[in-house]
């Protein structure tokens, strides 16, 4: 093969190389998923995804594939634009339409479940990249079935629990207030982040208890209770006389998952990651898009040397 035939093969290779770095190493920026009240996506990436510890988690996995747990903060529409409802039909709502997300979507009533009461609520959405947008989350109406699919009607859209444009971004999370309304027993929260700088919006199911809450005192951060599966085991209070230990309480329309409190930031709650080094392998961080350039540029100049080379070798040849 001629020199110069050889240089141009040897540029082609690395600009291939450039290429195939360039598009495997370097995620996607722009991801998020409801931290606060935990998503199902958030929760289930967090008790493992290659063996949850929740049945619904562990269905959702037989049904969809461990992927969609690793890619936790990618149930997205790259071009919603706002277009929500005519985009995801009834019963597909928590996977945003995508087969990728389908585990997701599972209608049964045993999905780990936030405890919160009625009134003022701090939510906290965990984003691998802050974006200028709207968050906008909705609660299931009153007589909600939590074993059925859920459908754009089963929503309260004219009354938004919470709605912030461009919240401020601190430590892994945007954060804002709403007020949740008077329910009780299971019900759900629907997120929805409509990116202003680009038609992308991303969308998150957040399964949440009132328990028996019919107005009181507020929940939020510091307030939230997570069901979890197995529970602890509880230890009786002491008294004067013996008593029998407890029994744990099981959710009315929740078959046989049982009902465990635990303090939000304490004990043997499942909390998202929230530090960039604790990201799902597929989210990727801040680091890696940087990795990956510079990679993608060691390659580029390599390939230039190379060429240079190599026809630096060819016209010595020819003037030979």
């Amino acid at each position: 093969m001629p020199a110069r035939r050889k240089a141009a093969a040897l540029a082609a290779s690395g600009m291939t190389a450039l290429a195939l770095t360039s598009l495997t190493a370097a995620p996607a920026a722009a991801h998020g998923s409801m931290g606060d009240p935990v998503s199902r996506a958030a929760q289930c990436r967090a008790e493992g995804p290659e063996n949850p510890r929740s049945a619904a988690c562990r269905a959702a996995v037989a049904a969809g594939g461990t992927q969609a747990l690793y890619d936790w903060n990618g149930v997205r529409i790259g071009d919603a634009g706002g277009r929500h409802r005519e985009l995801i039909p009834d019963g597909r709502l928590c996977g945003a339409g995508d087969e990728a997300f389908k585990g997701l979507d599972l209608a049964r009533a045993d999905w780990p479940a936030t405890r919160v009461s009625s009134g003022s609520y701090t939510f906290r959405y965990q984003v691998t990249a802050p974006h200028k947008g709207t968050f906008t989350v909705y609660v299931t109406k009153p007589g909600y079935d939590p074993s059925g699919p859920l459908a754009w009607d089963d929503l309260d859209l004219a009354h938004p629990v919470a709605t912030a444009t461009d919240p401020v971004a601190s430590g892994g999370f945007h954060t804002f207030s709403g007020t949740l309304p008077k329910r009780s027993g299971k019900q759900l929260l629907y997120a929805i982040w409509q990116r202003s700088d680009s038609p992308e919006a991303f969308y998150s199911c957040s399964d949440v208890d009132f328990g028996g809450d019919s107005g009181g005192a507020g929940g939020g951060k510091g307030d939230a209770r997570t069901e979890t599966d197995p529970p602890p085991e509880q230890t009786p209070t002491p008294t004067p006389t013996p008593s029998p230990t407890p029994t744990p309480a099981t959710d009315s329309a929740g078959g046989d998952e049982p009902t465990v409190s635990s303090t939000s930031g304490h004990g043997n709650e499942i909390q998202p990651a929230g530090a960039e080094e604790n990201l799902a392998d597929t989210g990727g961080d801040s680091v890696a898009p940087y990795i990956a350039i510079g990679g993608a540029g060691a390659l580029a100049l390599g390939s230039s040397v190379l060429f240079a080379v190599a026809r630096r070798r060819a016209g010595a040849h020819t003037r030979r």
